[in-house]
Formats: structure tokens, sequence, C-alpha cells
């Protein structure tokens, strides 16, 4: 199993994206902590894991709470001893044009995008610390390396996650922590039905993707379980793009 014995913490991961991260953790050998605000929801998960032959653990948890990420650090390492493994995958989307685009709108896109991968980030490292080492994975997006012509609020903020990922890893390389960012391109999950609302958008988006179809959760799943294995330990300030050559055109 290539990630046995490791402790993984994934924030968003009561459905979609991160809820197909933490299955696929679970069945390669990690103990997984999911983390939510979606309680009942992360509940049925971590109890769906659970009876598959998995463990893992549902805490809720709101990313722009400083509280609440100390509060779920120390749960975690209680319940399972250690932290090896951090996604920071919880994420919101807004659309909006610069001019169309309120200061309460951008705070709400910022606070949890950007902020909480910060908080987050910055809750963790102690813990990766005592462990020797660990793997911090920030899921970004193609917003992040390219703009956005349906919001710049989140790819303002994707783009902060991109370059946070690059000092973090520059900063603890030396001891034995990691940081990588995933940038998913259109993916079929609750977060592209806002973007992409009917059958004819989703159906665009395709035809204007190389490989001829949307992502779906495990393509972007399969890139973090490669950054949180051992695989990767020479893999740090990098840039795994998920996008099915959309960027490369």
């Amino acid at each position: 199993m290539r990630l046995e014995g490791k402790v993984a913490l994934i924030t968003g991961g009561a459905k979609g994206q991160g809820a197909e991260e933490a299955r696929m953790f679970a069945a390669e050998g990690a103990k997984v902590i999911i983390a939510d605000i979606l309680d009942s929801e992360g509940e049925k998960l971590a109890a769906e894991i659970g009876e598959s032959g998995g463990d893992a653990l549902f805490l809720h948890l709101d990313v722009t709470s400083e509280d609440q990420w100390r509060s779920a650090i120390t749960a975690a390492v209680s319940r399972f001893g250690k932290l090896d493994v951090l996604v920071n995958n919880a994420a919101v989307w807004r659309r909006g044009h610069v001019e169309e685009t309120t200061s309460e709108h951008w705070d709400a896109v910022l606070e949890v995008n950007a902020k909480g991968v910060f908080l987050g980030t910055k809750a963790a490292i102690p813990e990766m610390r005592k462990a020797g080492g660990g793997s911090i994975i920030n899921i970004s997006s193609v917003a992040g390396l390219v703009g956005s012509l349906t919001s710049s609020a989140y790819s303002a903020s994707k783009g902060a996650v991109r370059l946070l990922t690059k000092s973090t890893a520059i900063q603890y390389a030396g001891e034995g922590i990691r940081a990588n960012s995933i940038h998913p391109g259109a993916v079929d999950t609750d977060m592209g039905d806002q973007v992409w609302p009917n059958a004819e958008t989703r159906e665009e988006v395709a035809g204007r993707t190389p490989v001829g179809r949307m992502g779906v959760p495990a393509d972007i799943a399969y890139g973090a379980l490669y950054l949180a294995s051992d695989e990767s330990s020479f893999v740090t300030g990098s840039e795994l793009v998920i996008d099915g050559g959309m960027t490369a055109q």
C-alpha cells in the first residue's frame, strides 16, 4: 500500500474531489481525517470508509478559523498519534468580473481559498516537524496559472495558493516537509455545477479540452496520492497540472 502508516487530513473532504481523495488514501493504507463543515456528509463518508476496512475520522472544520484549525490538528494527533499529510482542498467559487466583484464577495472567496490554506499550513507544520517530515498538498487550479474570464476573485485566490506553496516548500525543505500544488482543469464536481450549469456548457468545455472530456475527481485524487506518497520524496515546490491539456494550448 502506497500510504501505509501515514496519517492524512483532507479539508473539504466530505464530498466531491475531497471525498474521492479520502477514499483513495484510505484504500492505500492511510488513516484519514475528513475535515469539513458538512457534518452529515462527513460522518457518512467516515462510516463508509470504516465499513470498507479503512480508518477514518470526521472533524468539523471551518478553514477560516485559526482556533478550529488548532482544535482539528490536536484531535487528529490525539486519535492517530501524528500527522504526515495535509491536503488543503476546501474552496469556494463565485462568478464575477472585476467590476462586478464586491468587497464582500472578494473577501469571502479569499478567506476560504487563500487564508484557509495559510492557516492549515501554519497549523500542520509543527506536527509534521515532530513526525520527521510531511507532505502538504494544496489544491489550486488552472485559474491560478492563467487568468479567468468568469471569476476574478477565484483566480486571484488560486494564484495566491500557488505562490504560498512555493514559499512553504523552500522554507521547510530542510526539515523534510514538502509542499506542492495541484492545478485541476475542468472537473465534474458540485463546484463544477456552478461554473458549468448545463449540458451545453459542459459539452463546450469538453470540446475545448484536448483529451475530449472533463476531468473526474479520481483524476485529481491520483495526483494527490502521488504527492502524499514517498514516491514523490524529491518533489517540492512543484505544480502538478491535471487539466487534460487545456493550458498546453
